[in-house]
Parts: structure tokens; C-alpha cells; sequence
């Protein structure tokens, strides 16, 4: 019977031990709760990395630098935007630009064909986001990739040039236009040859007569090693090249230039001020501003590639958790390519925004499909 009593009054006490340690506050650690609220605000850090023309190239650098900043305005004021210049222009060196601070940010923005070698860093560093534009990542051994921290965009940039032709085909006064553009990465030679198909197009469907200039000395290589023709500058950033060129093309007669040069395409503007009765046309951003000539502007449009809302959408996707790599075209089917039409903002007569208008649903449609540079289309022969 001792025991019994002894047994009931150790469960006893055991009872009460439990129900005073489940009445008990449970203490939070104030610097958990402090670290939680501060990860919670730090934002993105953000690193956009650009070719040698920088982020104030007036187009394409700073069209992907803008759609960032847009991000942090719009989403998230906590996050940071850092500018990355990498200064050669060579490939190995824009990778290793990538390599040197890929683990002082969350999200890598690469701008350029120049950074499709970032296969390799992405997938040493799966726990970075990267955002790759103009072009899709490749391995070790070049072999293009889909990776899962990779977003990558690739631009259908002829239909953009094919407006652009159309609008010069239309506008010129001497009957000569020509296109420059900086290297003959695909990119590029897409807009010359969409471009060019715009200008054929024009000429056998709307009455136009214009020529297509090309200086020998300039032409380009692509990325196989073949001449692709054109007026090709070298570089995305030499404006002292590019005003030449813009200046040998406006004495050969033309009094219109598609400018797809990055700050290379500076200079032309540069020489089209200079001279008498000549026109630009812009190129992936609305670029009427930059054409102001005392009482004049220089600019008739601009061909238009929304990378400013590419880099928006998908910094929105890393915010929500609903990032998603992988290698994605974009062209008039998602309303990424086009040309300026907003009143105040263009040129151009009445003639050539019907014809653009009428023109832009065959392209989004896939009625009309212009040269590019490997879908094995003529710019003379296409669809």
C-alpha cells in the first residue's frame, strides 16, 4: 500500500509539472525575429553586366538597364540595381565578368550574344538566377543549353528591321538607304536583313524605288565566318567609326539610315546632323529624343525590341517565386517587336503608316516571314 501511495503521488506531480510547462510563455529570440524582418526587406541585389558601350548607350544597354530599374520603382524598393561595364567586347572576357561576381548577387542580368559562354558559371552556381538576353547559354563545349537558373531571350529583331525597311523604302527622297550596325552577331544581322526584306517589300508592294547601300569595306562576318554584306562598324561602341560610316553613306546618296549600333550608332547621328535633308531611323527603343537637331529631329522612327519589359516581367517572376529558365523567342506574337507610331513620336506620312499597318498583322501572324539570319531566307525571296 506504501508503494501504491508513493506511485500515485509521483504521477501526480508529474501532471501538474507537465500543465505548468504548457501554461509557461514560449520566450521568442528578438534577433531571429529582427534577422527575419531584415532578410524579408533586403530586396534583390541585382547586377546588370553590359557590353563596352555601357548602360547609357541610348538603346539597347540601357533599354535592359531601365527594365530593372523599372522593377525596383514598380515591385520592390528594397532591391538594388549595379551596373557592370565589362570594357573589351572579348567573349572569354565577358565571361569571366559573369564568374568574378556571380556570388555577390541573386539575379546576373548578361546583355548580349557576347555572354551565351554563362552556361558554364550557371550551372556551377545553381543557386544564382540568371536573365540572358540576345542570345541562349551554351556548355563547355558550345553546345546550347536549357537551364533552370537561366532565363534566356532571343528576339525575332527582322521584323522590327522589316518595318523599318518598309519606312525608309517609302520615305526616301533620293531613293538610297542603307543600314549600320556594330558586330554581325545574329542579332544584328537580323535587323539588316529584316531590313532588307523590308525595303523589297516595300518596292514590289507599295511603289517604292529604293536602293540598298552597302560599303565594301564595311561588310560583315557573322558568327560562321560568312559575309553577310552591310555597314558594319566593328564595334558596339565606337562612335568615331560610326560617324564615318554615316558620313560615306550620306555622300554615296542616302538619305536614310537604320542605325542598329548601340553608342557606335551615336556617331552616325552625329553625321546625319551634320549633313542636309537626312534622316535615321531608330533602333530597339524609342529614340525620337535623341534625334532633337536645334528646331529639328533627325529621327523619321524607331524599330522597336521591348527588352525593358522582358527584364520587368521576369525580376517579377524571381519576386513571386514563379522563375522559370529555359530559352524563349519573343517577337510580334507577344508584342515584343514593332516600330513607333504615337503621335509626336515619328515621321512618318500617312502613306507609310497605313502600309505599316497593314503589314504588322501579316508579320504577327506568320503570313509574312522576313530574312534572318539563319532561317535560311532571303531577304530578296522570303515569305
Amino acid at each position: 500500500m506504501k508503494k501504491l501511495l508513493l506511485l500515485t503521488l509521483i504521477f501526480c506531480l508529474a501532471l501538474a509539472l507537465v500543465a505548468c510547462a504548457a501554461e509557461a510563455p514560449v520566450e521568442e529570440d528578438p534577433a531571429a525575429e529582427e534577422g527575419a524582418v531584415e532578410e524579408a526587406s533586403a530586396g534583390l541585389k541585382i547586377a546588370v553586366i553590359s557590353s563596352p558601350s555601357g548602360v547609357d548607350d541610348g538603346s539597347f544597354n540601357q533599354n535592359i538597364y531601365e527594365g530593372a530599374l523599372a522593377f525596383v520603382a514598380n515591385a520592390s524598393p528594397e532591391s538594388t540595381v549595379t551596373p557592370i561595364q565589362e570594357t573589351t567586347g572579348d567573349t572569354n572576357a565577358a565571361i569571366q565578368a559573369v564568374a568574378d561576381v556571380v556570388a555577390d548577387y541573386d539575379v546576373l542580368i548578361c546583355n548580349g550574344f557576347q555572354f551565351a559562354g554563362i552556361g558554364t558559371v550557371a550551372q556551377d552556381n545553381p543557386d544564382s538566377l540568371f536573365i540572358l538576353v540576345d542570345a541562349f547559354p551554351t556548355d563547355a563545349t558550345g553546345a546550347e543549353v536549357a537551364l533552370d537558373n537561366v532565363y534566356a531571350v532571343q528576339y525575332a529583331e527582322q521584323e522590327s528591321g522589316f518595318f523599318a525597311g518598309i519606312a525608309a523604302a517609302m520615305e526616301t527622297k533620293t531613293g538610297k538607304v542603307a543600314v549600320v550596325n556594330g558586330i554581325a552577331f545574329p542579332s544584328n544581322v537580323n535587323y539588316q536583313w529584316g531590313f532588307e526584306s523590308g525595303v523589297y517589300y516595300a518596292n514590289s508592294h507599295y511603289g517604292a524605288s529604293a536602293e540598298i547601300v552597302e560599303l565594301a569595306s564595311y561588310a560583315g562576318t557573322d558568327v560562321t565566318g560568312a559575309n553577310v554584306g552591310g555597314n558594319y562598324a566593328g564595334s558596339f561602341s565606337d562612335q568615331a567609326t560610326g560617324k564615318v560610316i554615316g558620313a560615306a553613306l550620306i555622300a554615296e546618296g542616302c538619305d536614310i539610315l537604320f542605325v542598329a549600333a548601340g553608342n557606335s550608332g551615336n556617331g552616325v547621328f552625329t553625321a546625319v546632323k551634320e549633313a542636309s535633308d537626312a534622316f535615321v531611323i531608330g533602333c530597339d527603343v524609342d529614340q525620337f529624343d535623341d534625334g532633337v537637331n536645334g528646331d529639328l529631329n533627325i529621327v523619321l522612327t524607331s524599330g522597336l525590341k521591348k527588352m525593358d519589359m522582358t527584364v520587368e516581367q521576369a525580376l517579377n517572376a524571381v519576386l513571386d517565386g514563379s522563375f522559370a529558365g529555359g530559352n524563349n523567342l519573343l517577337n510580334a506574337t507577344n508584342d515584343a517587336t514593332g516600330y513607333v507610331s504615337e503621335d509626336g513620336r515619328h515621321q512618318l506620312s500617312q502613306a507609310t503608316l497605313d502600309a505599316l499597318a497593314e503589314v504588322y498583322p501579316l508579320v504577327k501572324s506568320g503570313e509574312i516571314v522576313p530574312a534572318a539570319n539563319f532561317n535560311g531566307v532571303d531577304p530578296e525571296s522570303f515569305k
